[in-house]
């Protein structure tokens, strides 16, 4: 009898189950959580942490963020007429055109309260995650979407009052696709980036 009882904990202990990821509300929560503590980190109040805060808040960004789903995704059917070395390319720099159209829209955050709402499986792999930033003046509603990757799940768009990140700069990497080649894009980006 106890011969019986030691097998199957023996085989537990040689073959463990295999790690769940956490849920994807508990995940972007997670996430979150961590952009809000280095918002609200008094450390880095003044204006010469300000390039401090910017860093840790990257290092959040690509443990969230699955930065290659968000560019082909972006980029729909054009993503394909990219070469291996020019999608790479785009993925650095959509990353970098990202951090500065909304870093400093982060950076303004005065402690709103985040209410998470609930999430919706859209997929096997894929989930939504709703969320309300609730202001003195309004509910600004946002939803996260994620895919399963690896042992986590990474956001790929984000949608600000029913307004897709993805959807948006896809519509205006559309219009230029349609007349100029992908170099050009990547031209047009550089210049973003650098200018």
């Amino acid at each position: 009898m106890r011969r019986k009882l030691i097998i199957p904990i023996v085989l537990l202990l040689l073959f463990p189950l295999p790690a769940f990821a956490a849920a994807p509300l508990d995940e972007v929560k997670a996430n979150v959580t961590s952009v809000l503590a280095v918002l609200r980190d008094p450390a880095l109040k003044a204006e010469s942490a300000k390039e401090a805060k910017k860093q840790r808040l990257r290092t959040i960004y690509d443990r969230m963020f699955d930065q290659v789903e968000l560019s082909r995704r972006t980029l729909a059917r054009n993503w394909n007429s990219l070469t291996t070395a020019q999608r790479q390319e785009f993925v650095h720099l959509f990353r970098q055109v990202l951090e500065r159209a909304y870093v400093d829209k982060i950076l303004a955050y005065t402690d709103e309260k985040i209410v998470y709402d609930r999430e919706n499986k859209l997929a096997e792999n894929q989930s939504e995650v709703l969320t309300r930033v609730i202001t003195a003046a309004k509910e600004i509603p946002i939803a996260y979407r994620v895919i399963r990757k690896d042992a986590g799940w990474k956001v790929y768009d984000v949608v600000v009052e029913n307004v897709s990140l993805v959807q948006n700069y896809r519509t205006q990497f559309s219009d230029i696709l349609a007349k100029d080649s992908p170099e050009q894009l990547l031209e047009i980006l550089r210049k973003k980036v650098n200018g």
